[in-house]
């Protein structure tokens, strides 16, 4: 009978290998760092090793007479342990170690190894097994400790089956298409796939595509030559060199445009790319997340993003459900938020009246989670130690969606119509949290021009902060701060 559960304090190791002498090298440093470690001469034997026991980490030889090692894995998969496998090869077979890194396996080791190495590469497949395993403990909110890891907050069906989805997805070098609505957490899944992937070592680099032209976009991603263009007075790395390892998200993808998009299909075909004014290619071993808030199959119906560069994305597509579709997620939400704007402000935790907590319930949430997190932090930065009532919270849920200056008539008289059209893009801009690719889709722009308008209203072109944040435009006397001007980080 297989004992139930991976006890964390004693980390145990299997190494399988047919060399007596391998297998007992790799053996006595592993125990000499303090794991627990059980040897087999063979994969059958490791096999009934299994069935009676869990072990954290298995280690196995990729040649081994009878059954190998890749046979070796896929029965491992097919009994869904949750142990961390890596592959000890020969330089040789590297491929077939890249292979068995496909079936599931962590890592792999390439003979000779030394001491260190290996203790380092057991370390991370411990602590990756950690973050992937699940807990029976709960916090008082009801998030186990692994969803807290994840950043995920939220016990809703809706929830559960996404992480289930990222903790099976994350392992693999798979690119990953994150779709989702503004606010409903896409970069924060992108996090967790890096977190739990075996590149976790590397950077995670992300890239936010509307925030850019699209020569700046190319440069970024690809990097350029001193001289390329006006103002490139140096050689850049771009961000596919800095993920080199590790993993890249290229963030609401469906801003780039359709040149650009040919170049990045090259990329995810051959990992190969040149920079910008540069006609030598360059390599990146980098796994590809790519995320969006738009349908992509209507995107490329209407002839705006690249079928076949749609198909190379959605290899896995991960879809995030909104606020309104995870029952009973808001009330958690709420409390996580409290807990943490009273850590972020040094006061005592805002307390919530029940009418305030239904009215949140019952609300819609357009902007997600993003939208929840900037009411709650708005109402404890304005609370002066009263319960938060329903009363406060009902005008900041139930704003116009268009909000001009001027009161009175919807068409007001003396208003130029530049003037009308700065007002509708700044109150729809506030409508929306901040986030730009929203408030172009409601407005019928690209991003693009949106950024352009800004930037001639004299506002931060690329703020992180919810709301308007001015840089060189001071507001006119008869303007004033709204719900948009409070300030907080984007995070859900």
């Amino acid at each position: 009978m297989i004992e139930q559960g991976i006890a964390m304090d004693s980390k145990r190791i299997l190494v399988v290998d047919d060399h007596a002498a391998a297998r007992e090298s790799v053996a006595d440093v592993l125990r000499h760092a303090g794991y627990e470690v059980r040897c087999a001469s063979s994969a059958r034997e490791a096999l009934g090793l299994l069935s009676k026991s869990e072990y954290h980490v298995i280690i196995t030889d990729l040649q081994m007479p009878g059954m190998d090692g890749l046979e070796f894995i896929r029965q491992i998969q097919q009994r869904r342990l949750l142990s961390q496998i890596i592959m000890v090869t020969a330089h040789a077979t590297i491929a077939s170690a890249v292979e068995a890194m496909r079936y599931g396996a962590f890592d792999y080791l390439e003979k000779p190894f030394n001491a260190t190495r290996l203790e380092e590469l057991v370390g991370r497949a411990v602590e990756r097994g950690r973050l992937l395993a699940p807990e029976e403990s709960k916090h008082t909110s009801g998030t186990s400790k692994s969803d807290d890891q994840l950043g995920l907050v939220g016990n809703s069906r809706a929830m559960q089956a996404l992480r289930a989805s990222i903790r099976q997805v994350a392992p693999t070098d798979e690119t990953v298409l994150i779709v989702g609505e503004s606010g409903t957490g896409k970069e924060l899944v992108a996090r967790a796939l890096h977190r739990l992937s075996r590149r976790n070592a590397g950077k995670l680099v992300s890239l936010n595509c509307p925030a850019l032209s699209p020569q700046l976009t190319e440069s970024e991603l690809f990097g350029h030559r001193r001289g390329a263009y006006t103002g490139a007075d140096d050689d850049r790395v771009g961000r596919f060199e800095m993920a080199d390892k590790g993993t890249i998200l290229l963030d609401e993808i469906t801003e780039i445009d359709l040149p650009l998009q040919a170049k990045l299909l090259r990329v995810l075909q051959e990992r190969t790319f040149e920079r910008v004014g540069c006609s030598q290619s360059r390599t990146a071993d980098v796994r590809i997340l790519a995320s969006t808030n738009r349908d992509l199959q209507q995107e490329v119906a209407s002839a705006r993003f690249r079928q076949d560069l749609y198909y190379r994305l959605a290899v896995v597509p991960l879809l995030l459900p909104p606020l309104r579709e995870r029952e009973g997620d808001v009330h958690m939400l709420t409390d996580y938020f409290l807990e943490r704007a009273a850590n972020r402000l040094q006061r005592p935790q805002c307390e919530m009246e029940q009418d305030a907590r239904r009215l949140f319930a019952d609300y819609h949430w357009p902007g997600n989670v993003r939208e929840l997190e900037n009411i709650v932090t708005r109402a404890c930065v304005l609370n002066e130690g009263q319960p938060i009532s329903a009363v406060e919270m009902q005008p900041w849920l139930e704003q116009p969606e268009f909000v001009t200056e001027t009161s009175g008539s919807p068409l007001p008289v003396g208003v130029t119509l530049e003037e009308m059209e700065r007002q509708m893009i700044v109150a729809t801009l506030e409508r929306f949290g901040g986030h730009r690719a929203r408030t172009a889709e409601a407005l019928g722009i690209g991003v693009r021009t949106l950024s352009g308008k800004l930037r001639g209203y004299g506002y931060a072109p690329h703020a992180k902060e919810f709301g308007l944040a001015p840089s060189v435009r001071q507001n006119s006397p008869n303007e004033s701060a709204n719900s948009a001007g409070f300030r907080t980080k984007q995070s859900a």
